[in-house]
């Protein structure tokens, strides 16, 4: 069973990685995925084995907390306990403010009353900044629960750091304060200011503001990566118009049922998907295909939910409703590929496991390190104090997940919906597509191209061809009755389908045939008398002939015709440096017409579905890294076999469920728009990557005071907190340029 629970508590990349470990040693548990980005995991479990209280206790145990997923869940339960972060951080500032002005104005000369002064009241001036200092903390306290927790759980993550770091300040300070009031009543004035110089209650206090500020930028940032889902979550209305034992009735869209019959206005979006029953409109469906023009909706069509009437009224029955929508199934697509790790991200994700750990040792051998060499305590309290505040797991957890989750939410909005990390990068790396061409390259409906009539008006051709066809289920049938449009059928008698051959039937007494060239000859019409047909069969068309017993009354061509944006697709795709390819099982000479239409120049025709996947098996052992894009059951097994598949979400659900990446728009060109898209996030991981790990390995050995004894220069510790900070924000806001 595949389940989705809400994980409360964590703050940094060490604390998703101590999540994953609780659960993965739960016996039972098959494959575990924590989104430090969303807060929530997926775990995928045997249901005989262990449920769903179990998972939650090994998560609480772990030392953070877990319920199954909700939509309705927006908030986590976590937050509800503390200050508003925004709240936090105005007053933090504030009063940081004050405990500034008061432990440094009077080194630029500004004005403090005597019972606050250093050099009139020490103790005074101690005990004010204290004063401000406690309610910084009492504010902030979130990370020294949260930290202490995972410490004590031995699970340490970035809270701890600044936990440790903002605590070793205050306590530094306060005994600082004990030592400056006993040597104050001993009249000891140089330990007095040996001391009031040094207290770090404003470093304390700083840390915790600082760190504030950046998580609470950070949090505006993640909050747009997740943009996309929040709206594709509005676009279901809360409420619908069921008639139930014909009475019109308001209810919320999550108690619908199947086979309820819904009313849907001008203006409303369709809360569930299901089938026109009644009335007639145009259907906006651009928020679930990209499609930007209105589609036409009568008795018998499929409507999807979060698609928008455009005018007239219409009456659907409800088919899928809840989490079957496809709605529901993009979101959970988008939100499981946000989950997943490509990998790319696989060192960051080790790394990550033991930072803190090592961090914390360190921070322990720079303080013995410089207490050995210095002889100064308060130099090595600063300097592993820095350590703590300047390492920033956070950078590292965040560098994939947060340009994942951008580059699948802004592709689900263009109807490209990716399932997983691991398809982005794979597809990134692509080098030779392979197109399917009927209903791929092809609309996957054959239109007749070409009609010519002998010794008969078109008109009347088009009567006799709509009274035999209208009766066959043939693709090329379904051609032949749009192409006679609304011409008047006459009566028929005596219908026959022949397999392979064609239809006849019975006007007026008179029989009339419609098929191929088969057809006319077992009739016994003398093939010399039609006319030639090589031209229209050597352009891919499939011929249909109408006849009487006697002669041939008119010749007819169905083509395939090319996609409008294919040839465009095709052309961006050679751009990308791509070799592309279009297998078939139809005729060279089809296969030959399409590809020189659509710019293909290499294409395999004839070719039977088990042949697909031997094809693109052979393609990945000369080295090449394909990409599958099919829409049919015999693609499925192609699919599967490619180094990634794109399905066509206009073909049939085996097709969908065998690929990587969902097109829903049908759209050559969002495949050729997601391989682009994917080279751009592979890219921006990499250059978080490059930021989290260049960030670490310089900055830390700076805080630990590589450069004082060359140099001269000492970090301090509210510098390496902002710095910290900021190192997060950068890697969230990189991400974020992805939307352009």
């Amino acid at each position: 069973m595949l389940q989705k629970y809400r994980i409360t508590g964590m703050s940094c990349s060490a604390c998703s990685a101590a999540v994953e470990r609780a659960v993965k040693k739960c016996d039972g548990v098959s494959s575990v995925q924590v989104n430090l980005l969303a807060n929530n995991m997926l775990c995928e479990y045997e249901e005989d084995k262990i449920n769903d209280e179990a998972i939650i206790k090994a998560v609480e145990n772990a030392g953070y907390g877990a319920s199954v997923y909700s939509y309705a869940d927006s908030v986590p339960e976590e937050e509800e306990k503390y200050t508003p972060i925004k709240t936090r951080l105005i007053l933090s500032v504030a009063l940081l403010v004050c405990l500034m002005y008061i432990s440094m104005g009077h080194m630029l000369g500004l004005p403090l009353p005597g019972f606050i002064s250093p050099h009139h009241n020490a103790l005074g001036f101690c005990l004010a900044q204290l004063a401000l200092a406690l309610p910084i903390i009492y504010l902030n306290r979130k990370f020294y629960i949260s930290g202490y927790k995972a410490l004590f759980k031995l699970h340490p993550n970035m809270d701890s750091l600044v936990a440790l770091g903002s605590s070793a300040s205050l306590i530094y300070g306060i005994v600082a304060t004990v030592i400056i009031a006993a040597a104050s009543s001993k009249g000891d004035s140089e330990t007095v200011m040996k001391y009031v110089t040094n207290l770090y209650f404003e470093g304390s206090a700083m840390i915790l503001t600082l760190v504030t500020v950046g998580k609470y930028l950070e949090d505006r940032a993640k909050k747009k990566t997740g943009s996309a889902i929040a709206r594709l979550v509005d676009l279901t209305p809360k409420t619908a118009t069921v008639i139930r034992d014909g009475e019109e009735l308001t209810v919320p869209s999550e108690e619908l049922k199947k086979g309820d019959i819904i009313l849907v206005h001008p203006g409303e979006s369709i809360c569930v998907d299901g089938v026109v029953t009644e009335g007639s409109s145009s259907v906006d469906e651009a928020a679930i295909t990209g499609e930007s023009l209105p589609v036409e909706k009568k008795p018998g069509d499929r409507v999807v939910s979060a698609s928008i009437n455009q005018n007239g009224s219409f009456k659907m029955r409800a088919e899928k409703v809840g989490f079957e929508t496809t709605l529901s199934k993009i979101i959970d697509l988008v939100e499981s590929a946000g989950a997943s790790k490509a990998p790319v991200s696989r060192l960051a994700d080790k790394i990550a496991g033991i930072f803190v750990p090592i961090v914390m040792g360190i921070s322990v051998l720079t303080a013995v390190i410089w207490a050995l060499v210095s002889h100064d305590a308060s130099l090595a309290f600063r300097c592993a104090v820095s350590v703590l505040v300047i390492s920033c797991p956070c950078a590292l957890g965040l560098a994939t997940p947060v340009a994942i989750t951008v580059a699948v939410g802004r592709c689900a909005q263009k109807g490209i919906l990716i399932k997983s990390a691991q398809a982005i990068e794979a597809l990134s790396s692509v080098d030779t597509v392979v197109l399917d061409k009927t209903g791929t390259v092809t609309k996957g409906r054959p239109e007749i191209a070409f009609s010519s009539c002998f010794g008969i008006s078109e008109e009347e051709v088009k009567r006799i061809a709509l009274s035999l066809e209208k009766n066959s289920e043939h693709p090329l049938a379904d051609a032949v009755v749009r192409y006679c449009g609304s011409a008047e059928p006459y009566e028929i008698t005596d219908f026959e389908s022949v397999t392979g051959k064609g239809v006849c039937a019975l006007i007026d007494g008179k029989r009339y045939y419609a098929g191929n060239e088969d057809f006319f000859e077992s009739v016994g019409i003398d093939k010399d008398s039609v006319e030639d047909v090589s031209e229209i069969k050597e352009d891919g068309q499939s011929v249909i002939y109408i006849f009487d017993s006697q002669r041939v009354l008119a010749v007819l061509g169905a083509k395939d015709a090319i996609k409008p944006t294919s040839v465009e697709a095709i052309k961006q795709m050679k751009n990308l440096g791509l070799e592309v390819i279009m297998l078939t099982g139809d005729s060279e000479s089809a296969a030959e017409s399409i590809a020189k239409q659509a710019g293909i120049t290499s294409y395999v025709s004839r070719v039977l579905p088990e042949n697909k996947f031997t094809k693109i098996d052979e393609m990945k052992n000369s080295g090449k890294k394909v990409a599958m894009i099919g829409d049919g059951i015999n693609d499925s097994p192609a699919l599967v076999r490619a180094d990634v598949g794109m399905a066509i979400g206009n073909g049939t659900d085996i097709a969908i469920d065998s690929a990587d990446i969902v097109l829903t728009n049908g759209d050559l060109k969002s495949a050729a728009d997601a391989i682009d898209f994917s080279r751009k996030t592979l890219l921006n991981i990499k250059e978080n990557l490059f930021w989290a790990f260049f960030y670490n390995v310089i900055c830390i050995p700076l805080a630990a005071g590589a450069l004082y004894a060359p140099f001269g220069i000492l970090l301090n510790p509210m510098i390496a907190a902002a710095a910290m900070s900021m190192s997060s924000l950068f890697v969230v806001t990189n991400a974020l340029r992805l939307y352009k």
